[in-house]
């Protein structure tokens, strides 16, 4: 019996130690300013040699924006890439930014001038468990995206998301406000704070009317006083998108 309980542990232990590792797909959110006038030639880049150069390399383009107003409707790009780990975006970079085809389309779009004013910014992020499995359905040029961006008071993320998968994602859906995917930033201190979530609408007066609506809604009103979560550190962030032509989701 001894000899058969060793086995077992014995077993068992080159099991564990020889398993592949569990990992978990990793989102990227990347914001990308260009130069004044360059925002064409960027889109152009990411159509035409981009979209198809990260997926060679094991990045999935989840979806791809341009903000509807102000200053950045003229010179941002925003867009989401999906990881099949930290270490595996890292390697795919590594390995786009020494391909031949990316080093030939950088320069022929750069013969008019620096297409980026600044360097990317990026964060990374973990889908949270409440996130919805997005479809893409029938749309029109009227269709627009809100990316939101919320800090939770400290010690309330928690809460937050319960409010979320428990209420909030539910009663947007009764007010035609579509959910698109929630995250929760990897790296400290966002980590212990922050949702990132991202809405679809019909038009930007269905957005309007949601929100109001929303706000007036008894059921929000109880979930709000009873979930615990109490004042947002900060008002919420809020870019309202367009969807690029060359975009996953739409």
């Amino acid at each position: 019996m001894k000899n058969t309980y060793r086995l077992l542990a014995a077993t068992l232990f080159t099991i564990l130690s020889f398993a592949p590792p569990l990992v978990a797909d990793v989102y990227e959110l990347r914001t990308y300013t260009t130069n004044e006038g360059k925002l064409d030639a960027l889109n152009a880049r990411f159509r035409d040699h981009t979209v198809k150069l990260f997926e060679k390399h094991g990045m999935e383009s989840v979806g791809y924006w341009v903000p509807t107003d102000g200053e950045t409707s003229k010179n941002t790009l925003i867009y989401v890439l999906k990881h099949k780990s930290r270490e595996a975006a890292a390697a795919s970079f590594k390995a786009f930014g020494a391909d031949p085809a990316w080093k030939k389309a950088a320069k022929e779009s750069q013969k008019a001038g620096k297409i980026l004013a600044k360097s990317p910014e990026s964060v990374f992020m973990d889908t949270a468990d409440y996130s919805p499995d997005w479809e893409n359905e029938e749309g029109d040029e009227d269709d627009v995206f809100e990316l939101r961006i919320y800090k939770a008071a400290e010690g309330k993320l928690g809460k937050l998301d319960a409010r979320f998968r428990d209420h909030t994602i539910k009663i947007f859906a009764s007010h035609g406000m579509k959910s698109v995917a929630y995250w929760h930033p990897t790296d400290d201190p966002d980590s212990a704070d922050t949702l990132i979530y991202i809405l679809k609408y019909d038009s930007r007066e269905t957005a309007k009317a949601g929100w109001k609506a929303f706000g007036a809604d008894p059921a929000w009103k109880k979930a709000a006083k009873e979930s615990g979560v109490g004042r947002l550190a900060k008002a919420p962030e809020s870019i309202y998108m367009k969807a690029t032509d060359y975009s996953a989701i739409r």
